[in-house]
């Protein structure tokens, strides 16, 4: 199983991804995250949870490229045709509290998974994100262009993307990224004080805030995630993009070493 998940009471829950060797996110991972997605919602009781990584080097590191055109089908429940984008959908509308305890790179659709949080905080010495497309000849597709930029600011989205740069979990916190960056033994206590308070409140009045915050936020449109997803895909069938994924792969690409420790170098 990809996702192991700690029932620590009935309101509060963790999630521990391990898709070894480095956390890609497969067509497998959007099968079994569509069916976690399904048990979270069920719980009525439910009230907050957190997705960390078993992999300190990786938390997500970014969608399987080999594989790409066999990603599954969404439920259709959100008006979202494809997994992810409606698994994301659903993430934001859900009546619970999604918090991401990031240690290990975040990127590409890494990045685009703890977008659809309510919540992220990150290790200081281990977190690592990026949004790598631009060096595969593509753009962000599973959110980030819809998303990135209303955490972030246009400007700062802007730089994000067409750097496909690698950027600490410091900088990440300073442009809004993610909510705040801890040293590395100050994040799990962090995380768990924050996810037992919440479970602590009222599961209504939990529901009420998100719900309000979501009528009064601005919320992606389904139109426009599907407008990128369909061109992302072109985008991939475009020679140079072929020629770039193929010149990653050769040299290490989706394995455990230094192409994806240090992607941004190789790109």
């Amino acid at each position: 199983m990809i996702f192991t998940t700690h029932k620590k009471t009935d309101g509060y829950w963790k999630v521990t991804i391990d898709n070894p060797p480095v956390n890609v996110f497969d067509p497998e991972f959007s099968v079994q995250l569509r069916s976690l997605m399904e048990e979270l919602e069920a719980n009525s009781d439910l009230k907050v949870v957190v997705f960390e990584s078993a992999n300190p080097d990786f938390y997500v590191a970014h969608a399987e490229l080999v594989n790409i055109f066999e990603f599954p089908k969404g439920t259709g429940e959100t008006g979202l045709s494809i997994s992810w984008p409606d698994v994301a959908k659903r993430l934001e509308q859900a009546p619970f509290v999604s918090i991401a305890s990031i240690r290990g790179r975040a990127r590409g659709l890494g990045s685009e998974f703890i977008q659809a949080f309510d919540m992220r905080f990150a290790s200081k010495e281990k977190a690592i994100f990026s949004q790598p497309e631009i060096g595969i000849g593509s753009f962000p597709g599973g959110g980030g262009l819809e998303r990135l930029h209303l955490l972030t600011g246009k400007a700062r989205a802007l730089e994000i993307i067409l750097s496909g740069d690698d950027y600490n979990a410091e900088t990440a916190a300073a442009y809004g990224w993610i909510n705040r960056a801890f040293s590395d033994d100050e994040l799990d206590p962090f995380v768990e004080n924050l996810a037992r308070r919440i479970d602590s409140f009222d599961k209504k009045i939990i529901t009420t805030i998100k719900s309000i915050m979501n009528q009064r936020a601005i919320i992606p449109q389904n139109d426009h995630i599907m407008e990128t997803q369909t061109r992302f895909f072109a985008s991939l069938t475009e020679p140079e993009a072929r020629t770039r994924i193929k010149n990653l792969l050769d040299q290490g690409l989706q394995t455990y070493g230094d192409v994806e420790l240090n992607l941004g170098k190789y790109l």
